[in-house]
Formats: C-alpha cells, structure tokens, sequence
C-alpha cells in the first residue's frame, strides 16, 4: 500500500497539467500566426513591383517611338521679302502710264515684307476738250511656306486663281475677257473689261502674276472725261502688261536673282538668260587641260 502510494505520488508529480500543455500549443499558434502576414507582405510587395516595373518599361516604349517618329517638314519658300512697293516701276514707265501723277501712294500694311502695294492717279485736263484720267495700282502679296497650310508657292497659286476669279466678277463689269500674259513670272494672265460710271466709261486692265511664292497684281484703267474721247483698251493693255513685267523683275532682283523671273537654282545662283555663255578662249583651255590629263592617265596605267 505505501509503495503504490508513492508510485501515485511520483506519478501525479511529473504528470504535465492541463494549463501548461495548452500554454505551449497557443504559443506555437501565435509564431505561427505571426509569420503569416510578413509572408503575405512580401509576397505582395514582390507581386506589384513586378506588375508597376511592366508598366513603366511599357510607358517607356511608347514614349521612345513617339520621339523617334520624324516631325512634318515643308519646302522653304523662295523668296524672303519684296521690295519698296512704290519703287517698282522705273521713271520712264510711271511718265508713260501716269504722266501727271504726283509721288505714289503706298498702302497700308503691318508686315511690308509679306504685304505692300502702292498707287498713282492721273488727270490730263485739256480745259473745254475734256481730260484724261488714269489709275495704277501694283499690289504684292508673299506666301511663307507652313506645315499646316502647305508651301509657299502653292499657296501664292491658290491666290493667283483667286485674284483673277475676283476680277472676272468685278460688280458692273461688261465684256469681260481673259487672255495668258508670257514672259511674266512662272505664270500670268490679264482681265479686261469696261466699267460705266457716272463720269465716263472706264477701261479696266488687271494682270495678275505669279512669280514662285508671290503674287502681283497690277490694276490699270483709264477713261475720258468731260466729253474727252474714250483711251485705246489695247494701248492700255499693253501698258498694263509691261507694268507687270517690271514689278515681277523688282520682286525676283529683291531676293538676289535676274531680272528674268526665274527660280533661284539650289546653289542660289539664277537660272535663265542671265547666266554667261563660256567664251571660246575658255573652252579650248578646258579641253588642253583635259587631253593633258587624259594622256598622263594612259601613261601611268
């Protein structure tokens, strides 16, 4: 009995009691339940870096092709600037058209070096027979060449059509007629028509010409006054014609090329009858030197 009850006491006193065995597996739960949510965070924090670093080299991409892409470019237009509008024409032109007209007005404009123009009126009186009126008018319009809008040159086309659209539907105007203009500029033409007005009748001459990325436009009329008989719409014509011609070549010498109206070439010399025929000197000394060099290239080989 006594050897059994001490067996019951050894027993009883190494026995793990209910509180500590439970202690130990809610410790175990806890570590564990710890370690959980950093797992979870850097798991998420992997994951988004990952997805963030797609997204930006993506970005990257996009933004590289863009930049890669070339920008729109246009042709540069040819000429730069036009000259003093009432200085265009000679003397000797402006006695012949407009003998007794005093200095020319010029035209109001912000930007003398896209937009000019200049004018003359004119009045022969004869006294009881009557006078002769006549009026010139030399108006310049240049075109900058634009990435939106196009070249120079096509755009001062578009307005050359436009200029002789205008003048063929002048208000009142009576047998209207067009006809080419050559030699003036790349292109031109002339309207011609009569115009009745209170004082007489007005013969009106508008030649319009293009000379590459500007426009001239030269209006002409005259008319007898006071019973003076009416002017020759040929002569005027023809006077119209020739104004046209000078204001072209004023704009071509303007910027640096021949009185011809033709186009600068690339290396910036002009093109056209101004350029110098080689002297017959000059091309016998081209050919020495070539058969020269031509015989010295035998030898060697």
């Amino acid at each position: 009995m006594q050897r059994r009850a001490q067996r019951d006491q050894r027993n009883v006193g190494t026995a793990p009691t209910p509180s500590s065995g439970k202690a130990k597996r809610l410790t175990r739960v806890l570590v564990c339940a710890a370690a959980v949510p950093v797992m979870l965070v850097a798991a998420g924090c992997s994951s988004d870096s990952g997805s963030g670093d797609g997204k930006d080299k993506a970005a990257d991409k996009t933004a590289a092709s863009k930049s890669a892409k070339p920008s729109p470019t246009v042709r540069a237009a040819a000429y730069g600037k036009l000259p003093e509008p009432c200085s265009v024409l000679s003397e000797k032109t402006l006695d012949d058209l407009v003998p007794k007209a005093d200095s020319g007005k010029e035209g109001t404009s912000n930007d003398t070096a896209t937009r000019a123009g200049c004018s003359w009126d004119s009045l022969d009186d004869n006294g009881v027979k009557g006078s002769q009126f006549r009026w010139l008018s030399v108006s310049m319009l240049r075109f900058e060449s634009d990435v939106t809008r196009g070249e120079g040159d096509k755009l001062a086309r578009d307005y050359y059509t436009k200029q002789l659209q205008d003048a063929q539907s002048a208000q009142g105007a009576k047998s209207v007629k067009t006809t080419p203009v050559s030699g003036t500029g790349d292109e031109a033409s002339m309207v011609r028509y009569d115009l009745k007005k209170k004082e007489g009748t007005f013969k009106q001459q508008t030649v319009v010409a293009r000379v590459e990325n500007v426009v001239v436009t030269v209006d002409y009329n005259g008319a007898g006054l006071a019973g003076d008989k009416t002017p020759d719409a040929d002569d005027l014509a023809k006077d119209a014609q020739k104004a046209a011609k000078e204001a072209v070549a004023a704009v071509t010498k303007a910027n640096g090329t021949g009185k011809s109206g033709t186009s600068p070439s690339p290396s910036g010399s002009a093109a056209g009858s101004d350029s110098k025929t080689p002297s017959k000197s000059s091309s016998k000394s081209a050919a020495k030197s070539s058969s020269k060099s031509s015989s010295k290239t035998s030898k060697s080989s």
